[in-house]
């Protein structure tokens, strides 16, 4: 399996993912990353912060782009060099985000292109602004 060359791809195409965020997704990741921040993970605590319960990790959220570069645009065999994030607004458990990335620049030269990736909730509210760059498998 191998993703998209970059003589593939044209500036304007684009890939998305969508999952919904379970309360178990949320306990896996702070298992994993050991961020067990209580805004996550302890509703009592959370009730008190700034969004009165307990919200999904942003990097959980930024994670589902990740998703949408590794397995579809340009997909197996790219290259993540950097990302850029503002999280915008919170993700609450039960929330369907769909991250999407947008080629916005190649350089055939250097094999690198430019994406603008957003996370977007079930009702239309961008939860994650930023942009990528990623160097795209060789032709074979």
């Amino acid at each position: 399996m191998r993703g998209k060359s970059i003589s593939e791809i044209k500036i304007g195409d684009f890939a998305e993912h969508s999952k919904t965020i379970s309360e178990a997704d949320v306990y896996l990741f702070a298992g994993v990353t050991g961020d067990f921040n209580p805004a996550h993970l302890n509703a009592q605590e959370a009730a008190h912060g700034i969004f009165k319960e307990r919200i999904a990790h942003g990097m959980l959220s930024a994670g589902l782009i990740s998703a949408v570069l590794g397995m579809q645009l340009p997909g197996p065999g790219a290259i993540y060099l950097s990302q850029n994030l503002k999280f915008v607004a919170p993700v609450k458990f039960g929330d369907t985000i769909t991250a999407r990335a947008e080629v916005v620049d190649r350089n055939v030269d250097r094999n690198r292109i430019t994406l603008k990736t957003t996370c977007i909730n079930q009702e239309g509210k961008v939860v994650i602004d930023g942009e990528a760059v990623i160097m795209p498998p060789k032709a074979s």
